[in-house]
């Protein structure tokens, strides 16, 4: 691309003083004036989002971006990095282009940019609301520095089959748990401030339900009732919105019918009507082509159902730049619509600041100062050890003694490229240090490591491939499986303790990554076998961005450490919680079956008319299995310690209120064990009777507290009736009298119990 000497057409971009008092009637004077000026071309211009080709999501690549930028046909570019590159692309458009109009730029900044962070499942495991805030706050101050104004993230969608790839991108399960996370994610990007140059504009995505794709492939079909929607799928989005997100994205998924992109119920009438949402609405990538296989017709045709329905601004796809001015000639479409969609684009770049100075993003000094500092790399390591789950530890196994040799054996053990995760597009894969390096790093020689292969990832080598895309490398050796066991056995023998490195691939999970299979693969099951054979404690360091069926892992395993991808600072963060100078504190935020038969399966299931007996494994003509329990391997919440916690029963403030009046829940928590640690309270709630289901439990609240040990702490839950709110059969949000079962515990089936009354 060429360079042009800047020159900012001062006539329409004037100055543009945005203060809380008078931003709306001055922005709207600026927006209305520039609509006034603006050619029905360069309005649907503003509508195209294309791609610089940097980083592809799909199979489309736009084309001559630099033309189309200068003829105003481009509203907005992703994947286009570097201050660099972007002042580059912004120079053509405010001094090329007619109205000189500025370009946003976005990425997807999932979890961290250059700092990589946990993959967002495993963020949601850490339970730290601060924590998470200050990763997304971190993302964006080194976002910006790059140039960047705009990030699709925070992923809000509640998934509840692991065998869905993207479950790796959200917060899990729950509802509750992820909603208090899109608010801390939005927050965190946005700051209070959009016009600071180290703030990030936020894209709730994917609106809505994709997390509920039919038998957890992605892209499919998602069919609910608004009951199910209302109160288990949706509130994580509204969060999201109440917190201020000023974009929002569409999923590929069809809601009972209509595919999102195309859903005027689900972009209007929910989301600007009922939700009172005034930000921009873009696509996923290609989403409105996509329309045309869901046969919803051709592209000139779902482009105008699109519009319609209230998308504003199309990613990559081009049709609403090459079909809107036929439609609209065919009265197909109206001006006010092409005009309501350029509208909410201008906004959102007068939020951004950029029509005061389109530059604002693009200093060079901050790219050099801000990115991949101490400090981020600092916060890094700390959100990945917290984010780390212990689900085994037979026999105090862990944590290990600083000296000795320790065998670090698997296909994980030494690819850095994989440790940022899925979704690290932006992450430096060579220079991220593998699992052996980060050890090696942390330990200081204080442990001598050694380390082999011990098996390929999987034996099937174009399985492998397709797992190991976008350069997240794993080496492969073709020589026989039992050579390479010999090998890693040879290696071991010099070991006091060996830890296997196992699992997934980075992109083993993630998009388009969708498993009917979720055990570790037989390769390294055969590795394992043959390493817990030497009689030397094996510790599995897991690798996995979903959950995986661990029944046999947990019967023969002393030690199990769930690590997820935790992101740059991996190998040091699995050393710290190893070797323990990081107790584990961890908590599942979503719930690992025994097998796949199970899924989906989460916590906050409803009755049946025949429930299973409690303490029960199997009765004829109730609602069971034949040939397992009903249990998960681990339940949503589980997390263990190097400690042990012990907790007091409840103890209620009241046990009737009414419907202006709230009860404290309290416990008296301790650390009865030999380490200082972290525990997470959790509290659930149960509607013992209403005028429709209610599930078993629903998670209500949680505080994380650190103990010392032999320490105790009382832990306190505020309850009103706003948190016994449901949306009843009528869509209406409202508590309902009568008795609630309270629960509080470590975990959602460790718990203590007690009971309450809702008067009105």
């Amino acid at each position: 691309m060429k360079t042009f000497k800047i020159f900012v057409c001062a006539c329409l971009l004037g100055s543009v003083n945005f203060t809380s008092a008078q931003n709306d009637k001055k922005m709207n004077q600026y927006i209305d004036a520039l609509l006034a000026k603006m050619s029905l071309e360069e309005k649907i211009g503003q509508l195209n989002l294309v791609t610089a080709g940097e980083v592809t999501t799909g199979t489309a690549v736009s084309t001559d971006v630099e033309s189309k930028i200068m003829s105003g046909s481009i509203g907005g570019i992703f994947s286009m990095t570097s201050p660099q590159r972007i002042r580059q692309a912004q120079e053509l458009a405010v001094n090329h282009s007619r109205l000189k109009i500025p370009i946003i730029f976005g990425m997807d900044v999932i979890h961290g940019y250059k700092t990589i962070f946990p993959i967002p499942l495993g963020l949601a495991a850490s339970w730290n609301m601060p924590l998470i805030r200050q990763t997304a706050r971190v993302a964006a101050i080194e976002a910006t520095a790059d140039g960047l104004n705009w990030t699709f993230s925070p992923m809000v969608d509640i998934s509840r089959d692991a065998r869905w790839g993207r479950i790796s991108e959200g917060s899990g399960e729950d509802t509750y748990l992820s909603a208090r996370i899109a608010k801390e994610m939005v927050i965190g990007y946005q700051g209070d401030d959009l016009r600071k140059n180290n703030t990030l504009l936020a894209c709730v995505k994917h609106f809505a339900l994709y997390g509920a794709a039919e038998a957890g492939r992605d892209y499919n079909t998602t069919d609910m009732s608004l009951h199910r929607m209302y109160n288990e799928y949706l509130p994580p989005y509204k969060a999201a919105i109440d917190a201020g997100a000023l974009s929002v994205m569409t999923s590929f998924n069809d809601i009972n019918g209509v595919p999102a992109s195309a859903n005027h119920w689900l972009l209007t009438d929910l989301l600007r009507a009922d939700w009172k949402f005034d930000g921009l609405v873009v696509t996923d990538y290609t989403a409105v082509n996509e329309l045309v296989d869901h046969g919803l017709g051709d592209l000139q045709q779902v482009s105008a159902r699109s519009l319609k329905a209230g998308v504003d601004m199309d990613m990559v796809g081009e049709g609403f730049l090459t079909t809107l001015k036929k439609s609209l000639a065919q009265g197909t479409v109206r001006t006010q619509d092409i005009d309501r969609a350029c509208r909410n684009v201008l906004i959102t770049k007068y939020k951004l600041g950029l029509f005061d100075d389109p530059f604002r993003y693009c200093d060079p000094a901050r790219q050099k100062k801000e990115t991949l500092t101490d400090e981020h790399l600092s916060l890094a390591r700390k959100a990945a050890g917290e984010s780390f789950v212990l689900l085994k530890n037979q026999a105090q196994t862990l944590p290990l003694k600083k000296q000795g040799t320790v065998a670090v054996i698997g296909p994980l053990a030494n690819t850095g490229a994989n440790m940022p995760g899925t979704w690290s597009v932006s992450a430096d894969l060579e220079n991220t240090a593998s699992l052996v390096e980060g050890m090696r790093a942390a330990l200081d020689s204080k442990v001598k490591i050694v380390t082999h292969l011990g098996a390929n990832l999987t034996d099937d080598s174009a399985l492998q491939e397709r797992a190991t895309m976008f350069g997240r490398t794993i080496p492969r050796d073709e020589r026989a499986p039992e050579v390479i066991i010999d090998e890693a056995l040879q290696t071991s023998q010099q070991a006091d303790v060996i830890v296997a490195a196992l699992g997934e691939s980075s992109e083993m999970s993630g998009e388009s990554s969708s498993r009917t299979d979720l055990n570790i693969p037989t390769s390294q099951r055969r590795l394992l076998e043959a390493l817990i054979k030497t009689g030397k404690p094996v510790v599995l360091v897991l690798f996995t961005g979903r959950p995986l069926t661990l029944t046999w892992e947990n019967e023969h395993l002393p030690a199990i450490l769930n690590v997820w991808f935790g992101g740059t600072q991996t190998g040091n963060a699995v050393a710290d919680v190893l070797f323990g100078d990081i107790n584990p504190s961890g908590k599942l935020p979503v719930t690992f079956p025994q097998n796949i038969g199970q899924l989906p399966l989460y916590y906050s299931q409803k009755n049946t008319g025949r429930p299973l007996k409690q303490g029960a494994w199997f009765q004829k003509f109730r609602s069971n299995y034949l040939d397992v329990s009903n249990d998960p391997l681990y339940p949503f919440g589980y997390g263990l310690s190097y400690t042990t916690f012990s907790y007091s029963d409840i103890h209620l403030s009241n046990t009737k209120i009414n419907s202006g009046e709230s009860l404290t829940a309290s416990v008296q928590v301790t650390n009865t064990g030999k380490y200082d640690g972290q525990e997470v309270v959790q509290l659930y709630i149960r509607d013992l009777v209403a005028s429709q289901t209610r599930p078993i439990k629903e998670l209500k609240g949680f505080k994380k507290i650190a103990l010392n040990k032999g320490e105790s702490k009382t832990v306190e839950f505020t309850i009103s009736p706003e948190d016994l709110k449901f949306y009843n059969q009528q869509l209406e949000f409202s508590s309902e009298p009568g008795v609630f079962k309270v629960f509080i515990g470590t975990d959602s089936q460790d718990l203590q119990e007690t009971e309450f009354e809702l008067t009105i």
